[in-house]
C-alpha cells in the first residue's frame, strides 16, 4: 500500500504549489510560421508593439520618486542572492531576474516592467533609527525593530532557508543581536513560513522568543486551503508562473514581488494574540499599538504603530499595487468595502505617522505622502466596490461591469494603485460574486452545457474546424486576441489534438501575456501557452517540506479532508462506521458513511463499528509524509486495527488524493 495515496491534505497555503515538479509530459509538436524563442514563445506582434508603446506614452515611467524610495537607506546589497537547500534545491535566486533592467522589451507591458525593476531592488535597508528591512529575499519583506535588549522581527519570510539567509545577512552588517520576539502580521505563508529559519524550536519552547499574531492566526494559516488546496495549488502554478522560464518572454515577476520561495515551511504557536483595535503591548521595551483588521487582505491580520518612532506597519492591507479582492489561484472572496473601511480607520488612528513600512515593496516616508498613499489605497477598493454595485443595480452583468470599470485618472495616475497584482477586471467580478454569486441573471447562463459539449456544438455551428481555425487566424491577424482566444479555445476543447489550433491559441496567449500589466495575468496566459505546447506538468509535491504546518492541523481538519475526497459512486448503498482513537491526544471520533456522505462526530466510540483504529497523531503524520509505509501499518506499535482491517484499508485506498496536474487549457 502506498501511503501517499492516503487523502494527503491539501495545504498549498499560497506557495506549496511551487514544490510541484516542472517536468512535463512529452512535447506536442506544434508547428508555427512565427518566430519563436528557445522556449517556444512567439515574438510580439505589431499589435502588441503598438499597444505597449501607447501604454508607455501615457505613463510617466521615468518618474524618480519610487526609484529613490526603493533604494533609500540601503546599507548593504549582495550581488546575487542564491539560496540552496540541503537537498540541492534552489530555493531563491535573484539572478533569475538580472535581465529585468533598462527599457521594457516589446514582450512586456512597460508598466509591469517598471514595477519589476523596482521589485528587483534587494538588500538591507534602514527605514529610520532602529528599524530596518531585508527586502528581495523572498516574496515578502522581513522587518527588524530594535528593542531594549534585542530584535523584534516582523514577518520572517516564507521559507526557513530564505528566513535564515536574510537574518544572517542582517547580522553580518548590524551585529549579533538576540531575537526577543517575532510578529506574524497575517495568516499567509510568505509571512510566517520562515520562522524556524530565524529562531530555534528550543527558543520557542522555552518562551525566550515571544510570538505575536492576530486572533485566529493558527486556524486560518493551516485551514484556508485544506479542503480545496489541490485545485488551488494547480491554479497557483498558473498564477505565479512556476514552470515558466525567467526571460523577457516568460515570467518577470508577480507585481507583488518576484515569486514565492521554495524550501521548507514552518510555523509557531503565538504566545500573544491581538483581537482588538487599540490594544497595546510592550515588547522588549517598545510600545506597540494595534489595529485589528480581520477579513481584509487575509482572514487573520493586524496593522500596528510604534508611537515613539512614528512608524506604522501596514501588513498587507496596503501595498504598492492594487491587490486581489479574489485571488486567481482561488480563495474566499474578500470584502472590498470592509477593506477600504480599515484603511480609512488607519488614516484616523495614526495621522502622525512619518514612516509606513509594508510587508511588500518599499516604505512610504513623510506624513503627507503616507496620507496620500493611504487615501489612494482606500479609494481604490471603495471605488471597485461602489461602482460594481452601481452598475449591477443598473442591470449590468459581471462581464459587462468588468468591461466598464476603470480607475479614475486621479487613482490610476498613482503607480501604487495600478493593477500589477489584482486588476479592475477580475476584482469587479469578485465584488459582484460576493453579493450575487455565480449567476448573472440571464437564464441562458443558468444551466449551460459543460465546456467540451458546448465546444463541439460551437465548432459544428461555425461550419467545422477549418472555419473556426480561419476565424481564429483572422482575429489573430487583426490583433483581436481576446476573441481569438475564445474561438480557438472552443476548437481545442472540441479536438485537443488539433495541432494548428493549439499552435494558434498558444500564440494568442503569448500576445495577451505580453500585453498584461498584471503579473499574475501575464503568468496565467504564458503558462497556458506553455502547456498547450508541452503538456501539463507533473503533479508530484513534496509535502514533507511542511511538516510543521501538517502537525498544526487538528484531527477534524483531516476528517474534513477525508469527506471531500470520498468518491460518492464508490459508496452507493454502503453503510460503514469507523472509530478513530488517537491515543496520544485522548481524542476519539466516529466516522460514518451513509448516502455516499462522510460525517463524523467526536466522543464515545460506536459499539457496532466495522473497524476501530487506534493510532497516534505522530504516526498519522508519518503516513501522510510518506515516512511510514505498508510494513508500519502491519507492525507499528503506534497503529492497530480492531475489526475488519481489510475494510478500513480499502476505505483509505479509495479516498481520492486529487489530481495535482489536472488539465486546464485542454479538456
Amino acid at each position: 500500500m502506498n501511503p501517499r495515496r492516503l487523502f494527503i491534505p491539501s495545504i498549498c497555503l499560497l506557495t506549496l504549489g511551487v514544490l510541484a515538479s516542472c517536468e512535463t509530459s512529452a512535447p506536442v509538436p506544434v508547428p508555427t510560421a512565427m518566430e519563436v524563442d528557445e522556449h517556444g514563445f512567439t515574438a510580439p506582434t505589431e499589435h502588441t508593439l503598438r499597444l505597449n508603446r501607447t501604454a508607455a506614452e501615457g505613463l510617466d515611467l521615468d518618474h524618480p520618486e519610487d526609484f529613490e524610495a526603493a533604494t533609500r537607506g540601503r546599507i548593504a546589497r549582495e550581488g546575487r542572492v542564491r539560496v540552496v537547500g540541503e537537498d540541492g534545491t534552489v530555493v531563491w535566486d535573484t539572478g533569475d531576474y538580472d535581465f529585468v533592467t533598462g527599457d521594457a522589451p516589446a514582450s512586456v507591458h512597460p508598466s509591469l516592467w517598471r514595477q519589476e525593476k523596482l521589485n528587483n531592488e534587494h538588500g538591507l535597508f534602514e527605514v529610520t533609527d532602529g528599524i530596518w528591512q531585508v527586502r528581495g529575499y523572498d516574496l515578502a519583506n522581513m522587518s527588524i525593530i530594535r528593542g531594549e535588549t534585542g530584535w523584534i522581527l516582523v514577518d520572517p519570510l516564507g521559507s526557513e532557508e530564505t528566513g535564515q539567509r536574510a537574518i544572517e545577512f542582517a547580522r553580518k552588517h548590524l551585529g549579533e543581536v538576540p531575537i526577543r520576539a517575532v510578529l506574524f502580521t497575517h495568516s499567509h505563508i510568505d509571512h510566517f513560513g520562515g520562522i524556524k529559519g530565524v529562531v530555534s524550536d528550543e527558543q520557542l519552547a522555552s518562551g525566550e522568543v515571544r510570538v505575536i499574531a492576530p486572533e485566529g492566526f493558527i486556524e486560518e494559516s493551516v485551514s484556508e486551503n485544506i479542503l480545496a488546496g489541490v485545485a488551488m495549488g494547480r491554479r497557483a502554478t498558473f498564477m505565479f508562473g512556476f514552470g515558466l522560464p525567467r526571460t523577457p518572454r516568460g515570467h518577470v515577476g508577480s507585481g507583488l514581488g518576484k515569486q514565492p520561495a521554495a524550501g521548507n515551511f514552518s510555523i509557531a504557536v503565538p504566545t500573544d494574540t491581538v483581537d482588538t483595535t487599540g490594544e497595546e503591548l510592550t515588547i522588549d521595551g517598545v510600545r506597540f499599538v494595534f489595529q485589528h483588521t480581520p477579513d481584509s487582505e487575509a482572514p487573520a491580520e493586524f496593522i500596528f504603530y510604534l508611537p515613539e518612532r512614528r512608524a506604522l506597519f501596514g501588513a498587507e492591507v496596503v501595498s504598492r499595487n492594487m491587490h486581489n479582492v479574489l485571488t486567481l489561484r482561488g480563495a474566499k472572496v474578500r470584502d472590498a468595502k470592509a477593506w477600504a473601511g480599515y484603511i480609512d480607520e488607519t488614516l484616523r488612528l495614526f495621522p502622525d505617522a512619518e514612516f509606513l513600512v509594508n510587508s511588500h515593496h518599499w516604505p512610504v516616508i513623510g506624513s503627507e505622502r503616507i496620507g496620500r498613499f493611504l487615501q489612494g489605497q482606500r479609494d481604490t477598493y471603495k471605488y471597485l466596490h461602489d461602482q460594481t454595485l452601481r452598475l449591477a443595480n443598473d442591470g449590468f452583468t459581471p462581464r459587462e461591469i468588468a468591461a466598464q470599470v476603470e480607475l479614475p485618472e486621479g487613482l490610476a495616475a498613482d503607480f501604487a494603485n495600478r493593477g500589477y497584482y489584482g486588476t479592475t477586471s477580475h476584482n469587479s467580478r469578485a465584488v459582484y460574486q460576493r453579493y450575487f454569486g455565480f449567476y448573472d441573471g440571464n437564464p441562458a447562463n443558468l444551466n449551460p452545457l459543460p465546456p467540451e459539449q458546448e465546444a463541439g456544438r460551437f465548432v459544428r455551428a461555425m461550419g467545422g474546424p477549418e472555419r473556426v481555425l480561419a476565424e481564429g487566424q483572422r482575429a489573430f491577424d487583426e490583433g483581436d486576441y481576446r476573441w481569438a482566444a475564445r474561438v480557438l479555445n472552443h476548437l481545442v476543447f472540441s479536438d485537443p489534438d488539433n495541432v494548428d489550433g493549439r499552435a494558434l491559441l498558444a500564440a494568442t496567449y503569448d500576445q495577451l501575456g505580453y500585453q498584461s500589466e498584471s503579473g499574475p495575468w501575464r503568468d496565467m496566459y504564458l503558462t497556458a501557452s506553455l502547456e498547450l505546447r508541452t503538456g501539463t506538468p507533473s503533479g508530484e509535491v513534496d509535502i514533507s517540506r511542511a511538516r510543521d504546518i501538517l502537525a498544526m492541523i487538528p484531527i477534524t481538519g483531516y476528517l474534513d479532508s477525508m469527506a471531500v475526497r470520498l468518491d460518492a459512486d464508490d459508496y452507493a448503498g454502503e453503510d460503514l462506521t469507523f472509530n478513530f482513537v488517537f491515543t496520544d491526544l485522548d481524542e476519539s471520533y466516529v466516522v460514518e458513511i451513509r448516502n455516499s456522505v462522510l460525517n463524523y462526530r467526536g466522543g464515545e466510540a460506536a459499539a457496532d463499528a466495522d473497524a476501530t483504529v487506534r493510532l497516534t497523531k505522530a504516526f498519522w503524520l508519518r503516513l501522510i509524509t510518506g515516512d511510514a509505509g505498508a510494513t508500519d501499518l502491519l507492525l507499528s506499535d503506534e497503529f492497530a486495527v480492531e475489526g475488519s482491517r481489510l475494510t478500513f484499508l480499502s476505505f483509505l485506498r479509495n479516498l481520492s488524493p486529487g489530481d495535482r496536474a489536472f488539465a486546464i487549457v485542454t479538456p
